[in-house]
């Protein structure tokens, strides 16, 4: 008897479509509130995922990613989103 492994899912806030944990970046606000990238996926605090460019994008035109984290988002992170996107495609 093997038994099956649950796969974390979670649901990205560009496209509301749920995806593989690890297959998204997690941006977290910390309880110092401040807003910073989760590479590892376990910092503490309230994360969002983005699973994309394209639901990154989506998710600054209709502020998805500051209402999900109750917070207004620095455009280095939007930067450093955009960079870590860049070399996933790559």
């Amino acid at each position: 008897m093997s038994t099956v492994r649950k796969v974390p899912l979670r649901k990205c806030i560009g496209c509301n479509e749920m995806k593989n944990k690890k297959e998204m970046i997690r941006v977290v606000k910390t309880s110092d509130n401040e807003i910073i990238l989760d590479t590892t996926g376990r910092k503490n605090g309230r994360g969002a995922y983005v699973c994309c460019s394209e639901c990154l994008a989506k998710a600054i035109k209709n502020r998805g990613l500051s209402r999900s984290l109750s917070a207004e988002i620095p455009e280095e992170v939007y930067a450093k989103l955009k960079e870590a996107f860049a070399e996933l495609e790559h």
